[in-house]
This record gives structure tokens, C-alpha cells and sequence, in this order.
């Protein structure tokens, strides 16, 4: 817990001061009590002395008392509070590789079941858009609250080769900021198998590629990408480059590995080739956008991953002011000090 003004807390010296005060004034009153000539009335000042009622509205007082000098300090916790994420783009694999069997039926259909499970766990204010990739990334569906429109999307997928990871995150941002003159064109992907600029004709002139000043990574907290595959690049923009230009905009890029860690060797159409994770890549990826990276090597766990991902962006921890809240348990507790008082003692304190 960290404090706004510490200098505050100094004042809870007070308090062992003033528990040795009431102290004294116990012991002052049993030794008036002694000087009595009744012994009746020695007797009852005792009864009194010992009674644990006596205690209580001086302990709850003091209690108030440090939680009103804590409140004045100012002190911030971290709290979970819901998420002000209006937008989350999905940036899914839909390369050659998807058609692996290591997680049954295929990688390519328990991504599809995952992903429509995703969008039934998130709340409805939130907008989803979907980018697909494999060797070159297109927005398959732009940010909408209308949930059969993205299940349709994602009924549509065709699986083609390639894996352009960079790309995807570049559409991605280029979606969530369609004003910033985001293009692949400009970072020297054409001759890669990179995209064409999205969103306008061919003799359109490019958008200005626009300034940005950088902000510090995960500090946006309007939208965030998602982006799950089960292989390595093979062509496009680095992925570590583009992971830059989102920690940058203080985007997080949540990553998710499909497949098993060893992968396996498929063929398709007189070719064949071994598909494995890249998962140093794609940890790098997360940890860059202060995101996270998920495992998921079965159909099982790729939908508890998503659910992970849906309770995750729905709330977020923030650190927060709480010396309201402590100022209100002080007046709660200064309130029981004098109603317990009054009502055992027909005097407050």
C-alpha cells in the first residue's frame, strides 16, 4: 500500500499514547473508589472497573481515531474494478498449419468453437472485431457489438499458407486506430508477402503517416488484441516490430500458443511440413505490451484460456484512492463508540 502524504502516519504515535491515558484514568478512578467508606460501594466501583462493556467505546474510538489519521495519509491499493475496454480485436491463425490433429478434431475447428465461446463470455457493451492471417493479415470483421455478424465471420475462415504474426498485430492496431495513418505499406512489407493497404483503391494516394508520441506499455486501456496461433512467422513484418509499435501506443497484445510444444508434421495438397510453436516469440510478444501469453495444447484448455481472457479484460486492477472508504468505517465506528455508550452508560464516552 503506498501513501499520497506518509507524512500523516507520524500522527499514529498518538494512539499508544492515548491507550497509556485511558489506563491512567482507570487506575485514578479505582483508587478514588478505595478512599470510599462503604464497602458496598467499593464493591460495585470494582463490579464497574472489571465489566468489559466499560472497554468497548473507548477501543472503538481509538479505532476510528486510526483509521481517521490513515484516511489522512491518503493511502492507494491496488483494486479490481471493471474494465473501460470498449474494443478487443481478435487476430486469428488461419494458416495451412491450423489443419493439425494434435488437438482434436483440429486446431482449425477447436479455434473456431473457442473463439464463438469467447464472444458469448464477454459483456455486450464491448465491440469485437476479428483479423485473420496466415501469409498475409486482412480485418475479416471491424469492431461490432452485433455477435452473429462475428460468428459469422468466423465460419467463414479459409485456411491458406503462411504465418505473418507481425501483420496481424499491424491490421490490428490499423483497426483500433483507423485514423493514424497505420499501413504495412509503409514499413517496408510489400515485397514480403505483406498486405496491401487496407481501406482504400489502388490509385488513392496513402494515408500521412501520422506522429506518435509513445506512451508507456498496457496504458491504454480502450482496447486490446488477442491474438492466437500455432506457428512460426514465415513471412511479413517482425513480429517483435510490431509488438513495438503496440507497446507504444499502450496497446496489450495477449498471446495464445496452439498446438502441442513439439508440433507435428502435416501435408496438404503434395507438400508437407513440421509445425511447432514459437513460444519464446510469442512470451516476447506479451511481455513487451505488458500482456500475458497463454499455453494451450488441448481443445479443453484453449477454452479455459479464452475464459481466462474474458474475465481478465472485463476487470482490471487499479491503483486507487481509498481514504474515502476509511474516512466512512471512522464515522461508522465513531458512531457504535457513542450509541454503546449512551445505551450502557447514559453518556457518551
Amino acid at each position: 500500500m503506498n501513501f499520497l502524504w506518509p507524512e500523516f502516519l507520524w500522527l499514529l504515535l498518538l494512539l499508544p499514547v492515548l491507550v497509556l491515558w485511558y489506563m491512567w484514568l482507570l487506575k485514578r478512578r479505582k483508587k478514588m473508589a478505595a478512599s470510599f467508606s462503604s464497602l458496598s460501594i467499593i464493591k460495585q466501583a470494582a463490579a464497574g472497573q472489571a465489566s468489559w462493556r466499560r472497554h468497548v467505546p473507548p477501543a472503538l474510538f481509538l479505532l476510528a481515531l486510526g483509521a481517521m489519521l490513515i484516511a489522512a495519509s491518503r493511502p492507494m491499493a491496488v483494486i479490481t474494478l471493471p474494465s473501460n475496454q470498449k474494443t478487443i480485436i481478435l487476430a486469428l491463425d488461419v494458416s495451412g498449419s491450423m489443419r493439425a490433429t494434435d488437438i482434436q478434431p483440429t486446431r482449425f475447428i477447436a479455434m473456431q468453437a473457442a473463439a464463438k465461446k469467447f464472444l458469448e463470455t464477454l459483456p455486450r457493451e464491448v465491440k469485437v472485431g476479428i483479423v485473420a492471417f496466415a501469409g498475409a493479415a486482412q480485418v475479416a470483421q471491424y469492431p461490432t457489438l452485433n455477435r452473429e455478424d462475428l460468428v459469422q465471420a468466423i465460419d467463414r475462415f479459409q485456411m491458406q499458407r503462411g504465418t505473418a504474426t507481425g501483420n496481424a498485430i499491424v491490421i490490428s492496431l490499423a483497426t483500433i486506430f483507423p485514423d493514424a495513418g497505420i499501413e504495412l505499406a509503409q514499413m517496408g512489407t510489400a515485397g514480403m508477402g505483406g498486405n496491401r493497404p487496407m481501406g482504400r483503391s489502388l490509385n488513392e494516394p496513402p494515408k500521412e503517416k501520422k506522429e506518435h508520441v509513445p506512451v508507456p506499455p498496457g496504458s491504454y486501456n480502450s482496447a486490446a488484441v488477442i491474438m492466437l496461433t500455432d506457428g512460426q512467422r514465415t513471412t511479413g513484418v517482425d513480429p517483435m516490430e510490431a509488438s513495438k509499435m503496440a507497446a507504444d501506443r499502450g496497446v496489450r497484445v495477449y498471446t495464445v500458443g496452439v498446438g502441442t510444444v513439439d508440433g507435428e508434421t502435416i501435408g496438404f495438397e503434395g507438400w508437407s511440413m513440421r509445425v511447432r510453436l514459437d513460444e519464446e516469440t510469442l512470451k516476447a510478444v506479451a511481455s513487451r505490451t505488458a500482456a500475458d501469453y497463454f499455453y494451450a495444447g488441448s481443445a479443453t484448455d484453449l477454452t479455459k484460456v479464452y475464459e481466462k481472457l474474458s474475465s481478465r479484460i472485463s476487470t482490471e486492477k487499479k491503483e486507487t484512492e481509498i481514504s474515502g472508504l476509511l474516512a466512512l468505517l471512522a464515522a461508522m465506528l465513531t458512531v457504535i463508540s457513542a450509541s454503546l455508550s449512551v445505551l450502557w452508560f447514559n453518556r457518551v464516552m
